[in-house]
């Protein structure tokens, strides 16, 4: 039996606009088992990226507990989850959040700054996972000088350059054309088959959808 490495029970979580209650999610559980690629898919508005945070410790539930990696995210504190965050989670946004200023290779290397590691083993970390994502030959270029596809690969290396125990995917083929959606895929797929990755992505895609092993619809702030 593999491990889980996302465990969510019983979850609510209500937002205030005004003071008008809108909740968002419902008594909701979902298990991730280790090595698993799991879509999230279903309207805008329901609840899809606030379960994807609360997963990542972005945001905590009003009731019920996420436990991922082993760990009750209701017993951290910020800078705890902060640490905590560093180590095993790897996020992919649909914008990919890189840093104009610094080259592919500067973005990728962010998250080892945090980390122990020297100078030339940052190194070998980050040529290791552009190589990965088939982007060796473009590290020192800037994000202006790189196709859409191209950014969310290298936003793709830097998501998995600390080696994470989850990978957080939103919507990451949402801004891309469809052959460039198609290749991020590809590599999603990849790294789930053969790098064993777990995988929790949301998306309205399909498409998408199809690649992973679940798909599981939310509705309301319910999974069905």
């Amino acid at each position: 039996m593999p491990n889980t490495v996302v465990q969510v029970e019983n979850v609510s979580k209500t937002y205030y606009r005004n003071k008008t209650e809108v909740p968002v999610l419902a008594d909701l559980s979902l298990t991730v088992p280790e090595g698993e690629f799991v879509a999230l898919m279903g309207p805008s508005g329901s609840g899809k990226t606030t379960l994807l945070n609360l997963i990542a410790g972005i945001d905590r539930p009003d009731k019920g507990r996420v436990i991922v990696a082993g760990t009750d995210l209701s017993t951290l504190g910020e800078s705890q989850l902060a640490k905590w965050r560093a180590r095993h989670i790897g996020f992919i946004f649909q914008f990919y959040n890189l840093l104009p200023v610094l080259s592919a290779f500067g973005n990728v290397e962010l998250p080892l700054l945090l980390t122990k590691l020297s100078r030339a083993e940052r190194r070998k970390h980050v040529e290791t996972v552009l190589d990965l994502v088939g982007l060796a030959p473009r590290m020192h270029h800037y994000p202006r000088e790189l196709s859409g596809g191209e950014e969310q690969r290298v936003a793709i290396a830097r998501a998995l350059v600390t080696d994470p125990t989850l990978i957080i995917a939103d919507e990451p083929t949402g801004d891309l054309d469809k052959q460039s959606a198609t290749e991020v895929l590809d590599l999603l797929v990849r790294l789930n088959e053969e790098y064993k990755k777990t995988i929790a992505m949301v998306t309205h895609d399909p498409r998408a959808a199809e690649r992973a092993h679940i798909a599981r619809q939310l509705d309301k702030g319910e999974l069905i």
